[in-house]
């Protein structure tokens, strides 16, 4: 069996420490202890009478040089190769910085995603104002137009949105009529309901309910389709070859939005006062003909005007939003599904902001 690790101390010529034996791991023992209470300078580190040594034993004496500021003698050409080996793997460890507390913590996600938003809003402006830059182009030049593709677009935005948005908008038609006249029987205005599924069906809850449908299905298919475009390179062929990609891919994409959006909010209104009609017939006894009279009697044109005048603006923010983070993906493929979750939320979040702002600016000019 091998002798276990020893090291001697000689302190003429400048000091020498001498190890022995097998500079295992396993015949190692106490030696790492002993060595660590080791003072003084020392100019050499003689391995020369050693049986074995391996990584762990190596490391130990290479710290135990650094230390002392030795210089290490006496191995064999293996051993030394060895003892390379594990000076060129020493390597600073990093330690994971310091977590704040709690409310440091909170306060700096805060202003990360302050810092997000803003630049998210600038890069938004700027791609709105390509978008823009991009239209007046077509407008210039007509035949640059893609009359196809829009049409395409037209039929993706529109026409096979149709069953979703009417039944989502028949039953919310409903809905409203139902809680409606279940809190006005209590003042015993249950007639009312009329008036209340009319104004709030095609001044508010048509066009906005058709921009969150539209947001996520069209918005979503508009990021994904853009993004998948860049992850193949398509989009920078077409830059190669001469083509826009903004007049190719966006205008279509837009203009589908904003010419189709007052159709679709139109076409909901309708569908939900449809739906809250047969709720009021069926539940409050008010026939199909006194409940039109009535819709026409309640419902200035002026609700229909704001609705209208909505949706376009509407169709713009959520179609700028998906080919604005469409164009952003980079990278891998998980970024599409990223930056199409980021054109749903984004869109609906400014269909809503816009909604406030079009109640406030709409009752401040006296449209009520």
């Amino acid at each position: 069996m091998a002798a276990m690790a020893e090291f001697s101390e000689d302190r003429a010529d400048g000091g020498t420490v001498r190890f022995r034996g097998d500079l295992s791991l396993a015949r190692l023992g106490a030696l790492p202890e002993r060595l660590d209470k080791v003072d003084g300078a020392f100019k050499r580190v003689d391995l020369s009478g050693i049986d074995r040594i391996d990584t762990v034993g190596a490391w130990l004496v290479h710290r135990f040089a650094i230390r002392h500021e030795a210089v290490v003698e006496g191995l064999d050409a293996d051993d030394q190769r060895l003892f390379d080996q594990v000076i060129a793997a020493e390597q600073p460890v990093s330690l994971p910085p310091k977590q704040p507390s709690g409310l440091i913590h909170l306060i700096g996600e805060i202003g990360d995603a302050t810092v997000a938003a803003g630049r998210t809003f600038v890069g938004l402006l700027g791609f709105l104002g390509a978008t823009t830059l991009a239209f007046l182009a077509v407008i210039r030049h007509p035949g640059r137009f893609r009359y196809n593709a829009t049409v395409q677009r037209f039929e993706v935005v529109g026409v096979t949105a149709l069953g979703i948005i009417g039944l989502m908008s028949f039953l919310i038609g409903m809905v409203i009529a139902q809680q409606g006249a279940v809190q006005l029987a209590q003042f015993g205005a249950e007639s009312f309901t009329i008036n209340l599924v009319g104004r709030l069906t095609f001044r508010e809850m048509g066009v906005l309910m058709t921009a969150i449908m539209v947001a996520g299905r069209s918005g979503s298919a508009f990021a994904a389709q853009l993004g998948t475009m860049k992850l193949t390179e398509e989009i920078d062929a077409m830059r190669t070859i001469g083509v826009s990609p903004m007049e190719a891919l966006v205008v279509p994409r837009v203009m589908a939005a904003i010419l189709l959006m007052p159709l679709l909010g139109f076409y909901a209104s309708l569908v939900a006062l449809i739906g809250g009609g047969l709720l009021v017939w069926t539940t409050l006894g008010i026939p199909p003909a006194a409940y039109i009279q009535r819709i026409r009697e309640v419902v200035p044109i002026t609700d229909l005007y704001i609705g209208l005048i909505k949706a376009p603006v509407f169709g713009a923010i959520i179609a700028v939003a998906g080919c604005f983070q469409g164009m952003l993906v980079e990278a891998d493929a998980e970024q599409v599904g990223n930056r199409t979750t980021a054109a749903v939320v984004q869109a609906i979040f400014m269909v809503i902001v816009l909604d406030a702002f079009f109640a406030v600016f709409f009752t401040w000019v006296g449209w009520v």
